[in-house]
């Protein structure tokens, strides 16, 4: 056992695909596409994948590690929320308990993920008796704000995200409540830079359909610009503190947000502050 094994969740944003998953392919032993037979999300939405997307998936998937794994992950009895931490423990299965399971979403876009699969195989003695020792293993996202004309708006702090996990005992999202391991890698994520009429269809069909202030959200979103950023604040579409400020880089394209942002000395946190936080979390678990 012991393998990298990377699934996506695949939805509406599918074609952010074809970004997100050569990103991580060589490094991963299988990558499996969790699709809902029926082309539902989770709050029942019906959308449609357009067929060249898999003739696209096929011509890309030169080693054949790519799986389509087909279910029905909508249930009408369940909030979004259930159906999002459903679907995660069904992937999560197919991926196989004793490998390291790393859960991604169309819009996460992992920066030198080749480096972060040396650590985790660093740390495969989680993986002997993972029930015993359920550990998170959280990268950080730098989440992407909106796409402008000359370049593009960023979160300039990073956040967490428990994207893998020896144990997919999912209670929240990809949150098992096990411990934490914070890595300093970083993770682009698209979350915002999308259209108006693509931020609706998001927020509308998400595990946090209930949680989001669409139309508060969207006022600020559509003022905000390279010229008046710095005057903002709150910009978060849950609890509008927690990203309190924002960044510009120039960028004319998807390689330039890439190489650009890498070249911000402040994108990753601290060694001390993964050390203060690991430590912490090492305490916080110790007599679990």
């Amino acid at each position: 056992m012991n393998k990298i094994q990377v699934g996506f969740l695949v939805s509406y944003d599918y074609e952010l695909l074809k970004n997100a998953i050569p990103l991580v392919y060589k490094e991963s032993d299988t990558i499996f596409l969790a699709v809902d037979k029926n082309r539902k999300t989770w709050k029942g939405e019906v959308f449609e994948i357009n067929p060249l997307f898999f003739e696209w998936v096929k011509s890309f998937d030169t080693d054949k590690k790519i799986v389509i794994y087909e279910e029905d992950f909508y249930q009408p009895q369940l909030t979004a929320m259930e159906c999002e931490v459903r679907e995660r423990k069904m992937l999560a299965n197919e991926m196989g308990i004793g490998n390291w399971i790393i859960q991604l979403d169309a819009d996460e876009y992992f920066i030198d993920f080749k480096s972060f699969v040396t650590y985790l195989k660093s740390q495969n003695h989680f993986l002997k008796y993972p029930e015993k020792h359920p550990v998170q293993i959280s990268p950080f996202l730098i989440n992407l704000y909106k796409r402008l004309e000359n370049g593009i708006l960023y979160v300039d702090e990073a956040s967490k995200v428990m994207a893998v996990t020896n144990y997919p005992d999912y209670k929240f999202g990809r949150n098992t409540r096990a411990r934490i391991i914070y890595h300093d890698s970083i993770i682009l994520h698209e979350c915002l830079s999308r259209t108006k009429e693509e931020l609706i269809q998001k927020f509308s069909n998400w595990g946090h359909d209930v949680d989001v202030n669409i139309d508060s959200f969207l006022k600020k979103w559509e003022a905000v610009n390279d010229k008046n950023y710095h005057t903002m604040s709150d910009f978060f579409y849950l609890e509008p503190h927690k990203w309190k400020t924002l960044q510009f880089i120039q960028a004319n394209s998807f390689s330039d947000i890439f190489s650009n942002i890498e070249k911000t000395n402040k994108i990753r946190p601290s060694a001390f502050f993964i050390w203060k936080k690991n430590l912490g979390q090492w305490f916080k678990h110790l007599f679990k």
